[in-house]
């Protein structure tokens, strides 16, 4: 299936396959549900949200003070499914359909797809997920069932990648919660270029 296909394709379907989804992320598309009869719609936003990598990212005082207090312990890969489907419940995640979710596991088992988790305790405080080609990395949902467990877990993503030379952290839309971080648009035109830039390079999640 080429880009221009893919772009357009609104099917029913029970699992995406992995190579139809990392060639739609290496082109700058990514799938959501758009409906609860399975069917998947694809989208590629003009302008792009990025959460930046170098010191124009601003972590919060509250969140400061949660890392500071040592309040979560931070964890990585241990419970993908388990973040994914509190991320398609927690916020009523309507696009993070089952058929999203079976996808995404493959792609978690196939390590191409990472979670973060926070936890109080045993609790499951918070946590994100998101997919890893090359230098770039694409957020996908995060939740918390705790303050500032999603935040937390964001600060160490963005630790994380920084440390292994990651070049782009792609978070699709802007939103108000994500803007307190530093994120910020490009246009399109410029974030292909960068997305092409950074997935020349070999990192490791």
């Amino acid at each position: 299936m080429t880009i221009p296909s893919i772009v357009s394709a609104m099917r029913r379907c029970e699992v995406i396959e992995s190579e139809t989804l990392l060639a739609a992320y290496r082109g700058g598309i990514f799938p959501m549900a758009i409906n609860r009869r399975n069917e998947i719609g694809w989208f590629s936003p003009d302008p792009r949200a990025l959460i930046p990598l170098d010191g124009r990212f601003h972590t919060p005082h509250g969140v400061r003070r949660a890392i500071h207090k040592k309040s979560f312990a931070v964890t990585f890969d241990t419970q993908f499914e388990a973040v994914i489907r509190a991320c398609a419940t927690s916020h009523g995640e309507t696009w993070i359909s089952e058929e999203i979710i079976q996808s995404y596991c493959e792609l978690h088992r196939r390590g191409h797809a990472h979670s973060v988790e926070t936890r109080l305790g045993t609790e499951l405080a918070g946590g994100l997920y998101g997919v890893h080609i090359g230098g770039a990395f694409f957020g996908e949902s995060m939740f918390h069932h705790l303050t500032d467990g999603s935040t937390v877990a964001l600060v160490a993503l963005v630790e994380r990648l920084r440390a292994r030379g990651f070049g782009l952290l792609d978070t699709q839309w802007m939103t108000p919660h994500l803007a307190r971080f530093g994120t910020f648009v490009v246009p399109k035109g410029e974030y292909l270029k960068l997305l092409g830039a950074s997935l020349a390079t070999e990192c490791k999640f």
